[in-house]
């Protein structure tokens, strides 16, 4: 007994070889799954009633917002067909009473039925044309709430502060949040069931009020088990799913990496494909044994439902039986009774079931609403004090950053000065902080103490958005977007329109004309090997179509600007490398300063100005001379990387006669 109607329990994963050999045993990626694990589980009928209003009211609104006069179409044609249920019931009550209660012969008992006959057809026909109308209304609901609710996610992804984006709890509250809009799509279709079944159940048990009250309790004690057994059934694969999710992941994961370009090498030379096959095939056993046993779960349960539903039936009938017998309840009444109690039943169990699905898909779309209030509250702020129009320069004082994550500071009382037209450079080791003071210049990252000002004005009183119109960025990582070579280009600046003669100057400047001739359609060319037709470039060719995306950005703004440039030439040649410094530092003028950020030092050379990070702290600052004089941490790196392109002498071969020093 207690293996059915006890509570559900989540059952301990089996770890099958191929998951314990690839991963190390049983996974647990958290996808945002585990926050509504028993959630599901808690749900009994009487909860799942309170809480109706309030699961669909988010989603109603979005409806109510998308098109009105759909949502009152649905709400419309659903009411009324509940009403067509019951003057169809009605309908079916007269026709037993002229076929069991009437008199006359067979004949005229038959004419006596047309009307009944007729008013029944006339209420199909109208059913059907409003079960229609609701269908049609609701499949165009469907598809603008999820974009409402998409539109709302991604709208507020966008305009986060990166601090937030950079906080684990949040990047997990956002992949949470991606299966919202979905959740906010079903729930339409589920509410319009819902409330078709509400509706005809009203009706029915309005008709068996009328027909005999007793009837009523008995319509409940035909559906319970029904309803018991499918949120039973639906409890247990939502267990299944908690516990097999990472596990049918982890599958994929094995699939795409068998597809994948990334990955193509390495499967062949190295033989990984039919490694990974098999293992494929050995979590694709483990994953069908579990499907089997759901599915033997689900049979027993759905049996067991029956079987008690069958029990209710027979004692209906029974309590039938004796109201005819005692001559409470006439044969035409009891006939209308049993095809109101069968349909009665149907709708209440159907209202369970929908009402579990509406319960599984508010969870997601509670989270949705949980991310956008939470996206609002760190959203970068909208408005604040214009950026002045004369900057001269850039100055960051003693400012500090730590992230979320970290234990030690990023940026630890870091002071430097950018002044316009000219050209500074930062460079040290990996994790020294250079990457962090790049995005608290561009005002991606708030000081956490110490001040950033703008010609005299402390960037957190000014308007967010026309700080970054005044930066240029380009990143080492920098987007690779799947479009045309022109639209990458004019990405840098998108709001503005260009023709290709427009973009042609950012074309020369950052050299990438021999990149752009041998395209198969010129700028018009599509760069995305995911797109039939599409051409993929090197890394040394995406670098510099993402040279002439910054020459872009920073050669139509006419305003004191900054232009930021980290690790602009990791995958050019030399002799690309060393031209592409060369245009870079051209950038500079009495209107804009540019900071480079490089590994390279060789670039670095001709800066104005070079300071150096080492963990976090300002270590010098200074000319290449001064700092090569200094025999410091700079002129280390210099002399280190120099050496590597200095001549080397040969060793002599084995036998071979020494050659002495003459002295």
């Amino acid at each position: 007994m207690k293996r059915f109607f006890g509570p559900v329990r989540m059952a301990e994963p089996q770890v099958s070889d191929a998951e314990r050999e690839l991963f190390g045993g049983p996974l647990r990626y958290d996808m945002g799954w585990s926050k509504h694990e028993h959630a599901a589980l808690d749900l009994t009928m009487l909860t799942a009633l309170r809480s109706m209003p309030s699961l669909v009211g988010a989603t109603l609104r979005m409806a109510w917002q998308a098109d009105r006069r759909g949502l009152l179409a649905v709400m419309v044609s659903e009411v009324g067909q509940g009403l067509a249920a019951a003057v169809g019931l009605l309908a079916v009550n007269a026709v037993m009473h002229v076929l069991l209660g009437g008199t006359g012969t067979p004949a005229q008992r038959v004419y006596a039925l047309l009307p009944a006959l007729s008013a029944a057809a006339a209420v199909a026909v109208v059913n059907s044309a409003l079960a229609g109308w609701s269908t049609s209304r609701a499949g165009r609901l469907e598809p603008l709430v999820e974009r409402i609710a998409t539109t709302q996610y991604l709208a507020a992804a966008a305009c986060v502060e990166l601090e937030a984006i950079d906080d684990p709890e949040f990047r997990r509250l956002i992949d949470i949040a991606q299966q919202g809009p979905g959740s906010a799509r079903r729930m339409i279709g589920v509410s319009v069931a819902a409330l078709n079944s509400t509706i005809s159940l009203i009706a029915t048990a309005g008709v068996l009020t009328v027909l005999d009250p007793v009837l009523l309790p008995m319509l409940a004690l035909i559906a319970a088990p029904r309803g018991w057994g499918a949120m039973r059934v639906a409890q247990e694969r939502y267990v299944s799913i908690m516990s097999w999710i990472e596990h049918v992941r982890a599958s994929r994961l094995i699939g795409n990496l068998l597809t994948e370009r990334t990955a193509a090498q390495e499967v062949r030379i190295h033989a990984v494909g039919a490694f990974l096959l098999s293992r494929y095939e050995g979590m694709a056993q483990s994953a069908e044994a579990e499907q089997e046993r759901l599915a033997s779960s689900k049979a027993v349960t759905e049996w067991v439902a029956s079987a008690l539903s069958g029990v209710a039936v027979v004692v209906t009938y029974g309590a039938m039986f004796a109201l005819i017998t005692t001559g409470r309840m006439g044969l035409a009444v009891a006939g209308t009774a049993v095809i109101a109690v069968r349909s009665g039943s149907a709708s209440l169990g159907a209202l369970v079931m929908n009402i579990n699905h509406l319960h599984e898909e508010s969870l997601y779309v509670r989270d949705h609403g949980r991310f956008l209030a939470q996206a609002a509250e760190r959203a970068v702020p909208r408005g604040g004090d214009p950026v002045p129009g004369k900057v001269g320069q850039v100055v960051l004082d003693d400012v500090t950053y730590r992230y979320p994550d970290s234990e030690s500071p990023a940026l630890d009382g870091v002071s430097l000065t950018l002044p316009m037209g000219s050209v500074t450079a930062v460079v040290g080791e990996n994790g020294s902080g250079k990457s962090t003071l790049m995005k608290v210049l561009s005002g991606l990252l708030l000081p956490q103490g110490g001040t950033l000002h703008w010609g005299g004005a402390d960037v957190t009183g000014l308007d967010r958005a026309e700080v970054f119109e005044r930066v240029s960025l380009l990143t080492q990582d920098f987007q690779r977007w799947p479009v045309t070579a022109a639209m990458n280009i004019r990405i840098g600046r998108p709001a503005r329109p260009a023709a290709e003669e427009d973009l042609r100057p950012s074309v020369d400047y950052a050299g990438a004309g021999a990149v752009v001739a041998k395209l198969p359609y010129g700028l018009r060319s599509l760069l995305a090997r995911i797109f039939r037709g599409a051409t993929e470039l090197s890394g040394g060719e995406w670098q510099k179509m993402g040279l002439a995306r910054t020459h872009w950005r920073s050669t139509t703004s006419r305003a004191d600007s900054v232009l930021i440039v980290d690790e602009p030439t990791s995958a050019l040649d030399p002799e690309a490398e060393i031209e592409a410094f060369d245009r870079i530092r051209r950038l500079a003028a009495p209107h804009r300063a540019v900071v480079l950020v490089t590994h390279r030092m060789s670039g670095v050379r001709h800066a104005d100005h070079i300071h150096v990070l080492h963990r976090g702290r300002l270590t010098e600052q200074g000319t290449h001379d001064q700092l090569m004089a200094a025999q410091g941490r700079y002129a280390a790196m210099f002399t280190a990387q120099a050496a590597q392109y200095a001549p080397s002498v040969p060793l002599p071969r084995p036998g071979s006669p020494t050659v002495t020093d003459p002295a």
